[in-house]
């Protein structure tokens, strides 16, 4: 059964050093989903870690904060019909090489560290993000 949700995606350092904040936001709303609430920031490190959190314990877990820190980010809340679903679809798989064409980390994105965009994973996922980053 299909839903009204809001999700939160992030378009990563990469992505807005390589100019590309205007294809991420057009390729959400040309899906039909709205962004209702937008900021370009650039992460400190205790929200990164926060953030991050789940991963706290994993060897690549420095790597992710430096990374995420390293340069403005652009977050957004989406809303629409199954977002979080729909938003992911919209990114990609994680890993750039499995990625299909037409997706934004298919289309953009080379290596796994650094592959444009975040998005929640699940509502409880995008519930937590959305708080985390705008309150």
């Amino acid at each position: 059964m299909s839903e009204n949700q809001q999700t939160f995606v992030m378009v990563k350092p990469d992505g807005v050093r390589r100019g590309l904040i205007g294809e991420v936001i057009r390729r959400i709303e040309a899906k039909g989903y709205t962004v209702r609430e937008m900021k370009l920031f650039v992460i400190d490190k205790e929200l990164a870690e926060e953030h991050y959190g789940e991963h706290r314990e994993r060897p690549f877990f420095t790597e992710l904060v430096t990374f995420i820190t390293s340069g403005p980010v652009v977050a957004m809340v989406v809303e629409g019909t199954d977002a979080v679903v729909g938003a992911r679809q919209i990114m990609g798989a994680t890993n750039p090489l499995e990625a299909t064409t037409g997706s934004i980390r298919g289309d953009f994105a080379t290596a796994i560290g650094e592959n444009i965009v975040h998005g929640s994973d699940s509502p409880e996922s995008a519930d937590r993000e959305i708080k985390l980053f705008f309150g």
